[in-house]
């Protein structure tokens, strides 16, 4: 009996973005021998985002491979109704991305790589500016490291032993 259970997709919380697909070479002897990177997003849009890399020979092997490294590497980003609660720069390599909260209804401005991971997030109202590196795999590397800076007031006031409204002033 042959097992299955590879081609049978099991419900998820997560869903999954695709930001980029690389065809790479690899020159050998005898010509070149092609692969694939696929670069996921993976999120619940309720504060869990994560971002990996699959690589392989196929197409929908990249993916999958991309989508369980993506659920390795997941971190918790705190929303404060439908924006972030401050603002933010993330770095990676030369990428810089700068995040701005915003008022209800402003939606998400940001550019491809970027959007991918907030709309994943789930964060519905944000001002992005991506600076530097227009690299895919740089773009979303410093969005998820400029959301994973972040702290609503609540997380501060403890770390400090304060109360919220010392804080916030």
């Amino acid at each position: 009996m042959q097992n299955n259970r590879r081609f049978e997709k099991e419900p998820s919380e997560f869903k999954e973005r695709l930001v980029s697909i690389n065809r790479v070479a690899k020159v050998v002897k005898g010509g070149k021998n092609f692969r694939f990177t696929a670069l996921m997003v993976v999120g619940n849009e309720k504060g869990k985002v994560g971002v990996g890399l699959g690589k392989a020979a196929e197409i929908p092997e990249a993916v999958r491979k991309g989508v369980e490294d993506a659920k390795r590497h997941m971190v918790e980003v705190p929303i404060v109704g439908t924006t972030i609660p401050h603002a933010v720069e993330g770095r990676f390599g030369k990428g810089h991305v700068r995040m701005l909260p915003a008022e209800e209804g402003t939606g998400v401005i940001a550019g491809g790589p970027a959007r991918a991971v907030l709309e994943m997030v789930g964060i519905r109202d944000i001002r992005t500016k991506s600076y530097g590196s227009n690299n895919p795999s740089n773009c979303v590397k410093a969005t998820i490291e400029g959301l994973s800076q972040l702290r609503t007031a609540e997380q501060i006031a403890k770390a400090r032993g304060k109360s919220v409204e010392e804080i916030l002033g």
